[in-house]
Formats: C-alpha cells, sequence, structure tokens
C-alpha cells in the first residue's frame, strides 16, 4: 500500500483509496470505472442527495430503527456537507450506472468519512442508506433539487426580466416605431406594445414552471429498489418528507405510484420542456435586441445597448451586442439538452430508468442556464438601454404601409398604387394620398397618423 493511500473494504473486496478522501471504496471503483468524461454532476444534485440523508437520518431515529449516536453522526455530517463548498469529494462522472447508484453511494460513503473524522463509526449501506435505495433517492434527489432552483433561481429571474421590460415600456410610452412582418415594415406599433409582448411570453413561461411544479413536489421516496417498499418502514416516506419540506420551505408530497416514480421521469421531461420554452422565448428577445441595436450606421439602429466591451480584434471602436449573443448560445444548450432528456426519458425499462443522471445533470443545467440568461438579459442589457427616439420616428411618414387603412375607403389596388408610388418617389405617403386618393384631407391626416394606427386604427 502507497503512503499516500489507505485501504477500504466493500461487497466486492479491498481497494486502495486516496487516504485524505472522505469517500470509500464504491466511490473509488466507480472513479476507476467511469472515465468517458470528468465532467461531475451538479452541486444542486448533491445538496438534494445530502439533504434526503439527513431527514432519512432523523426519520429513521425517530421510528427506533437508528440508533441516536449514529443519527446524529449523519445529521451532523450533513449539516457540515451543506454549510461549505465540499464538491471536491464527490468526484463521480455523470456518464455511470444508469440508476445513480454510484453517485448515491459517494454520498453515503463522504458522510461516512465526516463521521469518522469525528470518531463515530457508520456503514455506508446499513446506516446511512437505510430505508432508501438508489433507485428510490436519486429521482427523489433530481425533482427536490429541480423544485428548489425553479422556485428560488428561474421564476424569480424571468418575473424580474419581465418586469425590467414592462419599466422600460412604461418609461417609453409614446414612442410610435415602425412594426415588422418578415423584417419588412409593416404598420406602426408602439415600442410600449412590443415590449409587452416580451414580457407577457415571460409570465406565460412562469406560469407553465409554477404548474409543473406541482407534480414535480411529488417524490418517490420510499419506493427502494422496485417501487414495493422492501427494507423501508411504511412512515418513513412520510416522516422523511415531511421534515425536508421544513427543512427547504415547500410542500412535499409522496408520489402516488412509486412504482411510476422509479421507471418514469415524464415530470422531468415536462420541466425541460418548460425550460425550452423559456430559453426559446429568451432568444426570441434576444435576437429582437440584435436587430434593433443593429448599425449604428447602416442597420436599424433604433436602440444603444449598453457598451461592454471591445466588440473586435482588429476593428477599432466596434462594439457588440454581446449579452444577447450569450443568451442564445445558453438557450441552444437547452433546447439541446431537451432533446437528451427525451431520450432518456423514453429509457425507462420496466421499474427502473437507467439514465437518470444523465437527465439530472441537463435539467439541472437548463434550470441554472435560463436562470442566468434572464438575470444577464435584464440587468446587463435591457436596463440600460438607450432608445434612439429619432431613428425610430424617421422612416414612420415613409411608409408605404400606412396606406394600408385607405383600402376599405378606396379599395386595395389603389392603395397599392398609391403605396408603389410613394415608395418610388421617395415621398410622404400622406402626401401622395392627398393628390391621388380623392379622400377628404382631414379623413386622410386622420387615417394615415402613425399613432392612430399603433392604437389599432379605431377612433
Amino acid at each position: 500500500m502507497k503512503a499516500d493511500t489507505r485501504i477500504e473494504q466493500d461487497s466486492m473486496g479491498s481497494l486502495a483509496v486516496p487516504r485524505t478522501a472522505l469517500y470509500g471504496a464504491q466511490t473509488q471503483r466507480a472513479i476507476e470505472n467511469f472515465t468517458i468524461s470528468p465532467e461531475r454532476l451538479p452541486d444542486s444534485f448533491i445538496r438534494a442527495i445530502i439533504i434526503i440523508k439527513q431527514a432519512a437520518a432523523a426519520s429513521n431515529r425517530d421510528l427506533g430503527l437508528l440508533p441516536g449516536e449514529k443519527a446524529a453522526a449523519v445529521i451532523s455530517a450533513c449539516k457540515t456537507l451543506l454549510g461549505k463548498q465540499s464538491s471536491q469529494h464527490f468526484p463521480v462522472s455523470v456518464f455511470q450506472t444508469g440508476s445513480g447508484t454510484s453517485t448515491n453511494m459517494n454520498v453515503n460513503e463522504v458522510i461516512c468519512g465526516c463521521a469518522r473524522k469525528k470518531g463515530v463509526l457508520l456503514s455506508a449501506n446499513d446506516d446511512v442508506n437505510m430505508g432508501q435505495s438508489s433507485n428510490d433517492v436519486i429521482p427523489s434527489a433530481l425533482h427536490l433539487a429541480a423544485t428548489l432552483l425553479i422556485n428560488e433561481s428561474v421564476i424569480p429571474a424571468l418575473s424580474a426580466l419581465a418586469a425590467i421590460i414592462r419599466e422600460l415600456g412604461e418609461k417609453h410610452a409614446e414612442i410610435i416605431k415602425t412594426g415588422r412582418t418578415h423584417l419588412m415594415d409593416a404598420l406602426p406599433i408602439r415600442l410600449s406594445n412590443e415590449l409587452e409582448a416580451w414580457a407577457s411570453m415571460l409570465d406565460d413561461n412562469v406560469s407553465r414552471l409554477e404548474s409543473v411544479l406541482v407534480r414535480l413536489v411529488r417524490l418517490p421516496l420510499g419506493g427502494t429498489a422496485v417501487g414495493s417498499g422492501v427494507n423501508c418502514h411504511p412512515l418513513f416516506a412520510e416522516k422523511t418528507l415531511a421534515l425536508i419540506s421544513k427543512t427547504c420551505g415547500i410542500s412535499l408530497q409522496k408520489m402516488d405510484s412509486a412504482y411510476k416514480g422509479l421507471s418514469s421521469i415524464d415530470t422531468v421531461l415536462e420541466t425541460s420542456g418548460h425550460l425550452k420554452t423559456s430559453a426559446v422565448t429568451l432568444m426570441k428577445i434576444a435576437n429582437d435586441l440584435r436587430w434593433m441595436n443593429s448599425g449604428p450606421a447602416s442597420g436599424l439602429g433604433e436602440i444603444s445597448l449598453p457598451a461592454l466591451q471591445p466588440g473586435s480584434s482588429i476593428m477599432p471602436d466596434k462594439v457588440n451586442p454581446v449579452i444577447p449573443e450569450a443568451v442564445c448560445m445558453a438557450a441552444a444548450r437547452v433546447i439541446g439538452n431537451d432533446t437528451t432528456i427525451t431520450v432518456a426519458a423514453q429509457s425507462g425499462n420496466f421499474q427502473l430508468n437507467t439514465m437518470l443522471p444523465l437527465a439530472a445533470s441537463d435539467l439541472l443545467q437548463s434550470a441554472e442556464l435560463v436562470s442566468g440568461a434572464a438575470h444577464s438579459l435584464g440587468e446587463k442589457a435591457i436596463r440600460d438601454i438607450a432608445i434612439n427616439i429619432k431613428r425610430m420616428q424617421a422612416p414612420l411618414k415613409t411608409n408605404p404601409i400606412l396606406v394600408t387603412p385607405l383600402a376599405p375607403y378606396i379599395g386595395y389596388m389603389e392603395a397599392a398604387r398609391i403605396a408603389k408610388m410613394a415608395r418610388q418617389q421617395q415621398r410622404p405617403v400622406l402626401e401622395v394620398a392627398r393628390e391621388e386618393s380623392g379622400l377628404d384631407h382631414q379623413v386622410l391626416e386622420r387615417l394615415l397618423d402613425p399613432r392612430h394606427l399603433a392604437d389599432g386604427g379605431r377612433d
């Protein structure tokens, strides 16, 4: 044995483990076996498992199954791990056994390692994992971690972005600009209406995520290996979920069918779909901002995004819309993650889904990306936008689409003729319409007023 290792035992025999490592033999086997990628599971997921272990120890103690000294050691170790950065103790790759058994045992062993340092010997399987199986702990941790992230990060970030957008709209409520369909000039609109569309999309995403929380808070804890609950006290799940609920400030429930909770991750897939929709919303807003900011000389130039950093290594004074671009890349990753989770959700063979670690990793990454992207878009791009009012209003009078409200009076073809003439002669539509339409001048001024059209063309 090398001086910097120690010998640990598991059901398969002896194994050398780094002397300073808190984990044991099963974790070491996972490190050596799962070498496809060094990518680890997110801290939020590991924390959720630790929270479950802490509550499980208290429940088993109260049920008379786990001696008080051992339960106290588990609870103390969990508090220690939750209270400081401890990711170095959880090195197992995402690409491991599909049940997540290696990560579950990694957490169990690290808790034992913490207790050992305080003089208490625990069994990773018999004590820390009492009443549990990787097959119910891992999907339960996934639901718990996703619930916490969505409640504490995603929904607040999306709601804050909507508020920033509405504040900008209220500040510039009187600005009229050219609407665009197919990236081509269309009828005039209010800038505030354009912004309200963005905010409303974000509101819908919040509603979708709130709706899925009803299912995410249902955990299959207590199902153990296949859903039947073998080796688990009948009151374990109820007591443990109540303790976790109190710790996390949320109301968790026992899943109606633990069999479903182990074999199906449909709710995870649904959640991913809502996160993907949120990402698509953020990409739409980001791309609209890029177009509106384009130029400044030869583009739309309707707004100026905050100048955050030099935009080119060769072109001096070039400034790019870096935050919207970063948001679009984050959204692309979320869209890709949803495809991965869709494949993972199809891997529920009989009584167990065997892509749980991958689903956990990608779902939680998506939640973090949506939250971070929404925050960045609001605080680093939209909040300090400069509105170029003259640039928005200059094209309004010469926009040939202004003839649209004339069609009911003079016919579509005649309105099109006037629009074409105005465009070819580069003259205001009102001026040409006065000469060609035969309509009263006051009627024309009302019909062709961009503000009137932006408000729906109604008197």
